[in-house]
């Protein structure tokens, strides 16, 4: 059955039976055993399976209508630009003489299986390699633009996500003017900054990135083995930007603590390539980029099954009035003067 036999009443990933997994293995000459586990991913399906051999892979099945497969295709030349540079991401295997394949109407990549635990972030040691190896992220990100996927900026993560919501409803009547009101001030902030389209040229360049470097996509081995340190993953959220997007999401804390966790990924990243100290000024704008984009998204995929049984308190007023009061505190941090490391 393909996306277009399915009932109207479906979501398509409801198709993505355990038989549908192996069968777009089949097609590509690898053979699973019959064991397969579902990985944690909400935005796509991932799966480890585990082959004939005894090895295993992970199998990636991409949103339907998310990405064109010539965004995907930049997204995984990106990966294996890193892989060729000896930077620790993992990229999506050769099959047949591609990276993307079809079946049953979905998209989809296989990759080496990679396993590790979550990075120490309080150690300034793990920082320090972690920053590293972002530089050379970024150093292969410099080298030449995408051609296909999006600018993470003020219009894509902000106004448009805004605009989504009001358009379609999605914000319960009692909260929605105090919500209007906190984002429009939130957004009038943003875009005084580098971060808007249409702000001067403030001399910041932008490049590839990453995207989405929080701590669930860093993967660390231990040390003591070839290859041990980090690993990144999921470049799904690949697009451009600036550098300092693929820093924030790794500082949590209070002032001081953040501070320090800066400076260790600094020391790091700048035994490799300059930073330029302005970017920090960004870090709480993308913050509220991302904290308007993140309702938009669990807006947009409340159809998907998978998102109402993890985020059951999405959608209440309660929800919205929280959003409110971040978005009030943002403003807030956005005044403050930024952390320097």
């Amino acid at each position: 059955m393909t996306l277009s036999d399915a009932p109207a009443n479906t979501h398509p990933y409801e198709n993505l039976t355990p038989d549908v997994v192996l069968d777009a293995l089949a097609t590509l000459g690898v053979y699973g055993d019959g064991r397969l586990t579902g990985l944690n991913s909400y935005e796509n399906r991932v799966y480890q399976v585990y082959l004939e051999d005894r090895s295993a892979v992970v199998v990636k099945f991409y949103r339907p209508e998310r990405w064109s497969d010539a965004a995907i295709l930049e997204e995984h030349a990106f990966a294996l630009e890193l892989a060729a540079a000896e930077v620790p991401a993992v990229p999506p295997l050769s099959l047949n003489g591609a990276t993307l394949h079809h079946h049953g109407g979905f998209a989809f990549s296989v990759s080496p299986y990679r396993g590790g635990r979550g990075p120490e972030l309080d150690d300034f040691e793990v920082l320090e390699w972690v920053g590293r190896f972002l530089a050379r992220i970024h150093t292969v990100g410099r080298a030449r633009p995408f051609e296909v996927r999006p600018v993470l900026d003020l219009q894509t993560f902000g106004i448009a996500s805004r605009d989504w919501l009001l358009g379609h409803d999605k914000i319960p009547l009692d909260v929605q003017r105090a919500w209007e009101d906190a984002c429009k001030e939130a957004l009038d902030r943003i875009a005084a900054t580098a971060l808007s389209p249409t702000a001067p040229d403030s001399g910041l360049r932008k490049l590839r990135l990453h995207g989405d470097v929080h701590p669930g996509n860093i993967l660390w081995t231990p040390t003591d083995r070839p290859g041990g340190g980090p690993h990144f993953v999921d470049l799904d959220d690949a697009r451009t930007g600036f550098a300092v997007q693929d820093l924030w999401m790794l500082l949590s804390g209070e002032r001081a603590q953040r501070t320090s966790q800066l400076s260790g990924l600094l020391d790091g990243y700048e035994q490799f390539r300059e930073f330029d100290r302005r970017e920090l000024a960004l870090i709480e704008p993308l913050r509220t980029l991302r904290l308007i984009h993140y309702s938009a998204w669990l807006a947009r995929r409340w159809e998907d099954p998978i998102f109402p049984i993890n985020f059951p308190w999405f959608g209440s007023s309660d929800y919205w009035k929280g959003q409110v009061l971040m978005l009030q505190e943002q403003c807030e941090a956005m005044d403050e003067e930024p952390l320097y490391a």
